[in-house]
């Protein structure tokens, strides 16, 4: 696992853009798995400004997001197809065709999550996968639990997620309690894994995904099995490290 020290949230945006745009310069045709969340932003933000500099070319572009809200449409301005779109795919070269979410409005979970494991095999492998962290330990919205999750799954969102979240809600009560997410033997399977944090309120779970045991209790310190990972941190993020 390498971790590169970044110092601030910008400095951090900018050093994971450049690991990205560096995987698409050098595979045009590559998979990237993409995550929602605040901490991606300002990525996507250098992303969009590359290309529109002319130093980037999505149209080869292959995508497959982490997750989505179970529930929610892609024309809901809270659901995550509706994030990328806003944040990434409406202001790139990129293919929307070639741009997955699992679907949300899929009430057969079982289906849901049977037909984004296909999607997910279909492309043939991750070259990169970028994730944030949740205050929790969570990749995607692979809670803690009492094992590692393999495959896309159904998830009940914990009280800490739904807390973290329901700032971008009208209220509390308008958050969906459920989930769409890749399983973590899924994130695992990507060949190079970009993990993005900051701010303090991370310090203290970033330690324990770096520095503790391989957990449930904490999913994103299954990560520390990878033979390819980099973490990208601000200083507020390593200030307990």
């Amino acid at each position: 696992m390498k971790v590169i020290r970044a110092k601030d949230y910008a400095d951090m945006s900018r050093k994971a853009a450049a690991v990205i745009a560096a995987q698409i310069i050098m595979k045009p045709d590559c998979v990237l798995g993409l995550a929602t969340g605040s901490t991606p932003i300002g990525t996507y933000e250098d992303l969009v400004k590359q290309y529109e500099a002319g130093e980037l070319d999505f149209s080869q572009v292959t995508s497959v997001n982490l997750d989505e809200y179970k529930g929610l449409s892609p024309e809901n301005d809270q659901s995550y197809r509706y994030f990328m779109n806003d944040h990434l795919f409406n202001h790139v070269n990129i293919d929307k065709a070639k741009t997955n979410v699992p679907d949300g409005l899929e009430k057969d979970a079982d289906k849901a999550c049977a037909d984004y494991d296909a999607i997910i095999a279909s492309v043939h492998g991750i070259d990169l996968q970028l994730l944030g962290l949740g205050h929790n330990g969570h990749i995607g919205f692979n809670e803690p639990a009492d094992s590692f999750s393999k495959g896309t799954n159904c998830v009940s969102l914990t009280k800490s997620t739904i807390d973290a979240n329901k700032r971008f809600f009208a209220s509390e009560a308008d958050v969906p309690t459920q989930a769409y997410t890749m399983g973590c033997a899924s994130i695992m399977g990507a060949k190079k894994i970009l993990l993005v944090v900051s701010g303090r309120d991370k310090a203290g779970i970033l330690k324990e995904v770096i520095c503790g045991p391989v957990t449930p209790r904490v999913p994103a310190s299954i990560l520390q099995l990878h033979p390819d990972v980099t973490v990208i941190a601000d200083e507020d993020a390593l200030s307990e490290i």
